[in-house]
């Protein structure tokens, strides 16, 4: 069984440090253990894995809030019009992130930087290549435990990352329901759960990722944001969105399938009908409320692609997005992007097959259901579309 004060106590012992900061985290902290203890049905790897994650997250919450307290000066830092990639996962977001964050003008999160943030950077140069190190040997373990992985979502150390990573510092995050069954947790989470705690987090440490150190311009994704994008939206009031689309066919099943290998090794009872079930339910809420807040007089910020000719041509919708959001695309930055496109093709590990019907799913039902947002963004069936 987890134990919340024994967490806590793992995490002072292993930084040296007792200063959490604000209590915001502690609801999420209490409920997900909760549910953990109760739910997940997980096996020895799995609770000690779990118990190690929430343990890692909270030894870096204590260290972001160690430097706060010593250069108080960093709460200054202003996060000013960030670039923000939201909605539907498994609909091309993670190539165009990672064609984003070919722009040296621009800064993007990194799969490093988010398992070890701090030290910032400027502080500690040489611990730079011992978290590379570091984050590279999580990627070889992942690869290991969760083999398919690498077709279903390719990744290195270096790769742009979410924020998801951040939000679970607060202990309000969907990290969590992709590798435990959690269900008590989603519901507190999607339903009842304050985010503006945990955006505000997500800003106190990027603030510290760019404290003396430029560029200061942020190019961020998470498609969980669509969810709770009242709150973001207070926390971030002058981004600016881009929003990939797929016919939903090609994404939940996608989802559910990749939540399923996440899981596997941590649980022998999975219950593929509720990762099924909890990913459709998620995705109409997330997209119902994301509907809600573009048709109040938010849709000039968002700028809208589709799955099938952005993997045909990205370079298209990359010009378009740029002069929406006023730089210019340079050709040293086109130069890197085709750089990137050219070393890591779809598709690079092998395609990614699964089976809506093992996750109790039923295509024409889903398609029907999810009418609303096939029709408000002119969406076309993709039967044809390798999966």
């Amino acid at each position: 069984m987890l134990s919340v004060a024994h967490l806590l106590q793992q995490a002072r012992d292993a930084t040296g440090l007792d200063d959490f900061g604000e209590d915001s985290f502690c609801e999420g902290l209490e409920r997900l253990v909760d549910a953990a203890n109760g739910e997940a049905r997980f096996n020895d790897i799995g609770e000690a894995a779990f118990g190690a994650q929430i343990a890692d997250f909270l030894g870096c919450r204590l260290q972001v809030e160690n430097w706060y307290k010593r250069f108080p000066e960093i709460d200054d830092e202003q996060i000013v019009a960030p670039l923000i990639g939201i909605g539907l996962p498994r609909t091309g977001s993670t190539a165009l992130a990672c064609l984003l964050g070919e722009d040296r003008n621009v800064r993007s999160l990194r799969n490093w930087q988010t398992m070890r943030p701090c030290p910032p950077p400027g502080f500690d140069p040489a611990s730079v290549a011992e978290r590379l190190a570091l984050a590279e040997a999580s990627m070889e373990r992942r690869a290991r435990l969760f083999p398919r992985m690498v077709q279903m979502l390719p990744s290195t150390a270096t790769s742009p990352a979410e924020c998801q990573t951040f939000m679970g510092y607060d202990f309000k995050s969907q990290i969590f329901q992709a590798f435990a069954h959690v269900p008590s947790y989603v519901e507190w989470l999607n339903h009842q759960a304050d985010l503006l705690p945990t955006y505000n987090y997500v800003k106190r440490v990027l603030k510290l990722l760019q404290w003396r150190s430029p560029p200061m311009r942020w190019r961020l994704k998470n498609p969980s944001h669509s969810l709770f994008i009242g709150a973001l939206d207070q926390v971030f009031p002058n981004a600016q969105f881009w929003m990939t689309h797929r016919d939903v066919a090609s994404v939940i099943p996608s989802v559910a399938d990749l939540y399923f290998e996440l899981s596997k090794a941590f649980s022998d009872s999975i219950d593929k009908n509720w990762l099924g079930a909890i990913n459709t339910e998620t995705a109409e809420l997330g997209m119902r409320r994301m509907i809600a807040f573009r048709d109040s007089g938010n849709d000039n910020r968002f700028f809208d692609i589709h799955f099938a000719p952005f993997q045909k041509d990205p370079f298209a919708y990359l010009e378009e997005l740029y002069t929406f959001l006023g730089e210019e695309l340079t050709e040293e930055t086109k130069a890197h992007m085709r750089n990137w496109r050219e070393s890591t093709p779809r598709d690079k590990h092998g395609s990614h097959r699964y089976d809506p019907a093992e996750f109790g799913i039923d295509v024409a039902a889903l398609r029907g259901r999810f009418a609303f947002y096939n029709k408000r963004f002119g969406l076309e069936l993709a039967a044809g579309e390798r999966q």
